[in-house]
């Protein structure tokens, strides 16, 4: 095995066994153990366990910043962005579990810039960007962009660090239900949200249809109501009619006891 193979072989069995049991719980002598190296194998390529996990967590910090930022490309939508963005992360955790877990471990001093906070501080700050545009496009006041980027970046964490355990539904489920939170909020939540901007189209088609369908049916439930009411009124007006006849008979009655 060559010395750039046994770096990754050790970087793999690292990443695997802080995934598990955290830096201050692995020793040095378990990653040689796993490797089939001696202890001076591992001192000589990284200087240590804290050597070799700050550079597994610079490598998952890494990754997992530019499968973000990659995510949101100018090209996209707004909305498209904050899917791919989601998706972007849910699809790390689920591909590569063990590096995720390093990340949402607290910092060490010895992982360097990797760390999960500061992750998501530099995920944040390129969503900030994106959101000063589109506050300065529609007339919003951009200086609220840093906390919204906030906003958005800690809803995504967050749920992503449920998800690693749960694993349900499917990462396309979550990153669309947590769009739909982000994009329409609680009082317009889609019943069925999808990345799939047809399948939105189509459901929001069939809303629209629905909510018709509901009008016209209520509108027709209304006349019918009303039809009722009138003819209520109007059979309560014969029946006082009847009643103000006789009563005059009654009176003509009393007035003319010969009759």
């Amino acid at each position: 095995m060559t010395g750039k193979e046994r770096r990754e072989q050790l970087l793999d069995i690292g990443r695997s066994l802080f995934a598990e049991r955290g830096l201050d719980g692995t020793s040095v002598e378990e990653i040689a153990s796993a490797a089939g190296v001696s202890k001076p194998v591992v001192y000589e390529h990284f200087g240590g366990k804290e050597g070799l996990y700050a550079v597994v967590v610079d490598r998952e910090f890494e990754s997992l910043l530019r499968l973000i930022t990659d995510s949101m490309t100018p090209a996209i939508h707004y909305r498209g962005k904050l899917e791919k963005a989601a998706l972007a992360l849910l699809e790390y955790i689920e591909e590569h579990p063990d590096g995720f877990r390093i990340l949402v471990r607290d910092s060490h001093g010895g992982t360097g810039t990797g760390s999960y906070a500061s992750l998501l501080s530099e995920i944040a700050g390129e969503v900030e960007y994106v959101l000063a545009q589109e506050f300065d496009r529609h007339g919003y006041d951009d200086k609220f962009a840093p906390m919204y980027a906030q906003m958005l970046v800690g809803m995504v964490a967050m749920t992503g660090q449920w998800w690693l355990d749960v694993r349900k539904p499917r990462r396309e489920e979550v990153a669309a239900h947590v769009v739909n939170l982000a994009w329409n909020g609680l009082s317009s939540l889609e019943p069925k949200p999808s990345l799939d901007p047809r399948r939105r189209r189509k459901e929001q088609e069939r809303r629209e249809r629905a909510a018709e369908k509901a009008a016209a049916k209520a509108e027709k439930a209304g006349e019918k109501a009303a039809k009722a009411e009138e003819k209520a009124a109007a059979k309560a007006e014969e029946r006082a009619e009847r009643e103000r006849r006789r009563a005059r008979r009654d009176l003509d009655g009393i007035a003319d006891p010969s009759t």
